[in-house]
C-alpha cells in the first residue's frame, strides 16, 4: 500500500514538474513581430495618453447630450480602425482629478495625438477637454484590438 502511495506521488511530482518547466519556457524572439510594431529592444514603444476631464460646456437638453456622445463614440470607431487609437475607455468612479476617460494614442508626438483629440465631437463642443501625457509601454498593446471583436456582443 505505502509503495503504490509513493508511486503515486512520484508520478504527480514528475508530472507536475514537467507541467511547469512547459509553462516557464519563454516564448521565441519573433523579430518580425517586433519590427512591425515598433518595438525596442525591450518590447516597448512610446505612445501618448490624452486625459479626457470634464469640460466647460454644460449641455442639459438629452437629445442633444446622446447626439455628442453617439459622435464622440463614432469617432473613437474611426480612430481605432485607422489604427490611431490603441485604448480608450470611460473611468467607472469620478476622481479628484474630474478624469472622465482617456486615450492611448499610437504616436509618441503630442502634436499628433492632439490633432487627433480635437476630431471628437464632445472635445469640440467643450462637454470634454484633455491633457496630453508621453507613456511608454508594450508594443504589442494594438494587438488587442483584433480580439475585441471577438468577445463583444455589443458594440456602442
Amino acid at each position: 500500500m505505502k509503495l503504490k502511495i509513493y508511486l503515486s506521488l512520484g508520478l504527480l511530482t514528475a508530472a507536475l514538474s514537467f507541467a511547469q518547466e512547459k509553462k516557464a519556457e519563454k516564448p521565441k524572439f519573433n523579430q518580425e513581430l517586433a519590427a512591425s510594431l515598433g518595438a525596442d529592444q525591450y518590447g516597448m514603444k512610446a505612445y501618448t495618453i490624452v486625459m479626457l476631464t470634464t469640460g466647460a460646456t454644460k449641455v442639459e437638453d438629452k437629445t442633444k447630450m446622446g447626439e455628442l456622445m453617439k459622435g464622440h463614440m463614432a469617432n473613437i470607431g474611426k480612430l481605432a480602425d485607422e489604427g490611431k487609437i490603441v485604448v480608450a475607455g470611460p473611468f467607472l468612479e469620478k476622481n479628484k482629478e474630474n478624469y472622465r476617460g482617456m486615450f492611448i494614442f499610437n504616436t509618441k508626438s503630442k502634436e499628433e495625438a492632439e490633432q487627433w483629440v480635437k476630431t471628437d465631437p464632445a472635445v469640440q463642443a467643450g462637454v470634454f477637454s484633455y491633457e496630453i501625457f508621453p507613456w511608454y509601454g508594450s508594443a504589442a498593446l494594438p494587438l488587442y484590438l483584433k480580439h475585441h471583436e471577438e468577445i463583444s456582443k455589443v458594440n456602442p
